[in-house]
Order: C-alpha cells, then sequence, then structure tokens
C-alpha cells in the first residue's frame, strides 16, 4: 500500500519530555496510550538504574546522570571543597530528606548545606541497586596494589560503571587538591567513599572488603592528582630567560658604545699617568691599563653567538670601569 502526502495537517499541540515531570503538553486523548510520568521518572532519582536515568556528559566526556552533575556543580558553587570535613560530616537528617524529595523533583533547594549535598552524592552511590565495584572479583581488587594495577582492574568494568567511577575519582580528586583547607587527604575521601561503592549482605564480609577498596580508591586518586601534574608541565612551555637590548639602542650601537668606552678610557689613563708623575707617584698603573685595554679588545672580538644580555651587560661593565678609571 501507497502512503502518499499528508494532506489537511494542522498543529493541535506541542509535547516536550523532561525527566522529572514526563511529557508536558500531553493532550487528554492521548493520556491512556501515553502516560504522563514514566515509572522510572516516578519513583525517584535514588535507587534506580542509570539506564532509567537522564544522562549528561561530564567535563571528561563521561556519560553520567544528570542529577549528579546537578549536585557536584552546586556543591562546587557553594564552596563546598573548601569546607572542613566534606564528605566525612553528616547533614541533619531533616535536611536530607527535604533535599532529597526536592531533587526526585529535578530542584535544588536554596540554601541547601554542602555536607547534605556531598551526603546525597554518598548516598546516591549506595542506593543503587548494585554498587558500580561488584562486577569486578574481590580477590582482582585485593591483589592490585600498584597504580597499573588499579588502572587495569577499572578496565575490566562496563562502560557504565567505569564513567561512574571515573567521575566520582576525579569528584574525589578535587577535594584532595584542596587538602590544606577541607584537611581530607586521599585516604580519608577513599575512606568515606569506599563502603558506598559496593553491595554485599555480610556485614563483616563487606566491611573487610571495605577496606580492600578503600586502598583500591586511595591509589586511583593519588594517580589522577600525577596525571594532572603531568598534564600541568606539559602544557607549560619552559623558556630560557632570553635578557633583552634597550629598544633603542642595536646590537651594532652597543659595539661601537663598547669602542668609545675603550678610547675614553686610554685618555683617562694617559691623563692619569701624567698627572701622576707631575706628583712623582710611580707608573705601576700602566699595566693595569694595558690589561684593562687587553680585556677591552677581548670583549670586542668576543664570539657574536654571545646572547644580547650578554653584550648589555659587558656595555655596562666596561662604563663602570671607565667611570672608576677616570676618579
Amino acid at each position: 500500500m501507497e502512503i502518499g502526502l499528508p494532506t489537511n495537517v494542522k498543529h493541535v499541540s506541542h509535547v516536550t519530555f523532561d525527566r522529572f515531570h514526563g511529557f508536558l503538553g500531553l493532550p487528554v486523548e492521548f493520556e491512556p496510550e501515553f502516560p504522563r510520568r514514566p515509572p522510572s521518572a516516578s519513583a525517584s532519582v535514588f535507587g534506580v538504574s542509570t539506564e532509567s536515568m537522564q544522562l549528561s556528559f561530564d567535563s571528561r566526556g563521561n556519560s553520567v546522570p544528570t542529577i549528579l552533575l546537578l549536585m557536584q556543580r552546586h556543591l562546587y558553587a557553594k564552596g563546598g571543597l573548601q569546607a572542613e570535613g566534606i564528605f566525612r560530616i553528616n547533614a541533619e537528617n531533616s535536611h536530607e530528606e527535604y533535599a532529597r524529595d526536592q531533587l526526585n523533583r529535578g530542584i535544588i533547594p536554596d540554601g541547601i548545606d554542602v555536607h547534605c549535598l556531598a551526603g546525597l552524592i554518598k548516598a546516591w552511590f549506595r542506593e543503587l541497586p548494585s554498587g558500580i565495584l561488584d562486577s569486578l572479583p574481590p580477590e582482582l581488587v585485593i591483589q592490585s596494589q600498584s597504580e597499573e594495577e588499579c588502572a587495569r582492574l577499572v578496565r575490566l568494568l562496563p562502560p557504565a560503571e567505569a564513567a561512574l567511577l571515573d567521575w566520582a575519582i576525579n569528584l574525589m580528586a578535587d577535594v584532595v587538591q584542596l587538602e590544606h583547607l577541607n584537611k581530607m587527604n586521599a585516604r580519608n575521601v577513599a575512606m568515606v567513599f569506599a563502603p558506598n561503592m559496593t553491595q554485599m549482605s555480610d556485614p563483616l564480609t563487606a566491611l573487610m572488603h571495605a577496606v580492600q577498596v578503600m586502598n583500591f580508591l586511595k591509589t586511583l586518586v593519588i594517580r589522577a592528582l600525577k596525571e594532572r601534574e603531568d598534564s600541568v608541565v606539559k602544557s607549560t612551555p619552559v623558556s630560557p630567560f632570553v635578557a633583552q637590548e634597550s629598544p633603542t639602542h642595536s646590537a651594532e650601537e652597543n659595539l661601537m658604545a663598547t669602542r668609545n668606552n675603550s678610547k675614553s678610557f686610554q685618555e683617562c689613563g694617559i691623563r692619569s699617568i701624567s698627572h701622576n708623575s707631575r706628583n712623582g707617584q710611580s707608573s705601576s698603573s700602566v699595566p693595569s691599563l694595558k690589561k684593562a685595554n687587553e680585556q677591552l679588545t677581548q670583549r670586542e672580538s668576543g664570539p657574536e653567538q654571545k646572547s644580547k644580555g650578554t653584550r648589555i651587560i659587558n656595555r655596562i661593565n666596561s662604563r663602570a670601569e671607565l667611570s672608576e678609571a677616570c676618579r
């Protein structure tokens, strides 16, 4: 059956979809077939799979839930990274429950405490249907001690979990970079995040595994910090200091000035010899004069490869010697 071009078409409504509010502007007659809210959006942004959440790209290209980026942006804007004990100090339960309810609506409440935001970020990881590190065999986590071994282990994660881990590691690295203000080093921040990255039914096993996960996270945070330092060093060009000539004097003018200084120096030396002879003083200054002239001659005939800064220094030194000799 052939379908021809549509005819008699008119614009009835404009429908948009929002992760937190579902379909907006949906005509009433379409509601039985298209519920206003999808099941995943009507429940919560906490405790649901990332597959049913709206995702966005972070600055590193990781596809992570938009709610995480929203909380991170407000945490940074409110100076949360500078707060002492960030991610370690817990907010009041009443504040967290209110903020959680607002976040389910896609709203960051005004005046929210930074410790409350940090606690909700940890809670988001803790309440996932499965921990982001659960797919890694515990024995491999224990065996991975060096930075290279931990990096290889990360590559075993599924793409979604790997993106979340990379986002979390760089968040922790941002915290550690301000350790002098927040008192949170790599070990401290890894310690508070570790229990939220895995889920085990046995509390004792979970506690023992959390220690290994803490070391794993700490190693990755330290590695991320080193990579940042290396990238800064590589992006900063190392240019040796080159002294600049005076803008009103070229290299040729500097050379002529040096020669003039030499002639003046000789004239001053002759006058000094005559004066000393008239006063009956010894003529021992003649060898010194010859030596000074030899030094000036060597400066004039030196290698042309000398830097511009060296020529200026020689010119200044020769003038100083001239002044000293004429006294």
